[in-house]
């Protein structure tokens, strides 16, 4: 077992959590562990089609202990170090008495708990059959995307956390008493936070804004990485175009000496960390991300250079912000490709992707979907 404390500002009653975690790592289940979870392309589609449906709005639900208590039918077992334990917890239980002479209690799991690599599919099963005794259904081909047989009302599923779309409240009120019947939850009727996102509604202009705010604040802080003494406005170096050129060569190798261990793990934890921003709202770092990643297995002090003048550019650039405006809901895509611009003679392909009108040029909107990958 583990002790895991965490802050989570989207959780109003109790931000900040502390928690009694079973070690997943040693417990073999019998099945399919994994759980349908709405993925964050879904949570986008579902944002736009709220400010493109008339009289639609948006809120969220959060399900207080939703991992807890789900009855197993196969028990789990764990230890308990006695010195981790509060001592009142100690002797109300008279654990002394259980604990083994090197100091463990051991325990027997009978209901779900955090931890358990069961807990989230056993807990969205039992959800799902109450949920449907209400007329509420998870979609086959979308994970994690719930509509209800009759009413106006849809919502994306991640984990607990419910992003509900609705017209007219009464079909809310419905959701939340059918929630409410089995689990305490709290609900954010202005749905300002949703999957790491903070969303600003304006559903008179029919439009919505997405940001995430002091996201870059606190990775260049946990970066240690101070404000660049000039503005760095360019995140990677483009490769420059050699107009009237009858040939195009590839990148020259990069012969500089390799990073250590320590190094390497730095280069790793920048693309991971920024990755979600790039997903989330700020698609543009994506190309400077990927080049980084293709790296990241070998890097080198070239390497580690560029990723510093990527941390540059995000410590000049102001925070992000993605704009979806009502649309038709026609699926638009931008596609191009570049040639030569990667190590290894490799080309670059780049999409992006948004929700438009049914017209032959459609006007561009907050991208639901970009992908910048280098080419095999």
């Amino acid at each position: 077992a583990l002790i895991t404390v965490l802050i989570r500002p989207e959780k109003i009653d109790e931000p900040n959590r502390t928690r009694m975690v079973a070690g997943g790592d040693g417990i073999h289940f019998q099945g399919d562990a994994g759980t349908p979870t709405a993925d964050l392309l879904t949570v986008k589609l579902l944002i736009n089609s709220i400010i493109s449906t008339p009289g639609a709005k948006f809120f969220t639900m959060d399900i207080k202990d939703f991992y807890l208590n789900t009855p197993m039918k196969r028990f789990e077992y764990m230890r308990l170090k006695l010195s981790d334990i509060p001592d009142d917890v100690i002797e109300h239980y008279q654990l002394r008495k259980l604990a083994t002479p090197d100091g463990f209690v051991y325990c027997e799991i009978q209901k779900g708990m955090y931890g358990l690599p069961q807990a989230g599919i056993i807990a969205q099963e039992l959800l799902a059959e109450r949920l449907a005794k209400h007329g509420y259904h998870q979609s086959k081909t979308t994970p994690g995307l719930w509509t209800h047989i009759t009413r106006p009302i849809s919502f994306s599923l991640v984990v607990d956390d419910f992003g509900v779309k609705y017209v007219g409240e009464e079909h809310a009120q419905h959701l939340l008493n059918a929630v409410r019947q089995y689990y305490k939850c709290s609900c954010d009727w202005d749905g300002e936070r949703y999957c790491g996102l903070t969303l600003k509604w304006n559903y008179s202009g029919k439009k919505v804004h997405l940001t995430m705010p002091n996201y870059v604040t606190k990775a260049l802080a946990r970066f240690r990485h101070p404000p660049p003494t000039k503005p760095q406005d360019q995140p990677y170096p483009h490769v420059k175009p050699n107009y009237g050129a009858k040939e195009q060569y590839a990148k020259p190798d990069d012969d500089s000496p390799p990073l250590d261990k320590h190094g390497k793990k730095f280069i790793q934890e920048v693309c991971g960390v920024f990755l979600f921003l790039a997903r989330g709202v700020d698609g543009g770092i994506l190309p400077a991300l990927s080049a980084l990643a293709s790296q990241q297995a070998n890097p080198t002090e070239r390497t580690m250079a560029l990723c510093l003048q990527f941390l540059d550019y995000m410590a000049t650039q102001d925070d992000a912000i993605l704009t979806y405006s009502a649309s038709d809901m026609v699926l638009a895509i931008h596609s191009d490709a570049s040639y030569l611009s990667e190590p290894n003679a490799r080309s670059r392909a780049g999409g992006h992707m948004f929700m438009a009108t049914d017209e032959d040029i459609p006007k561009n909107n907050g991208d639901v979907l970009n992908i910048s990958q280098i080419i095999r």
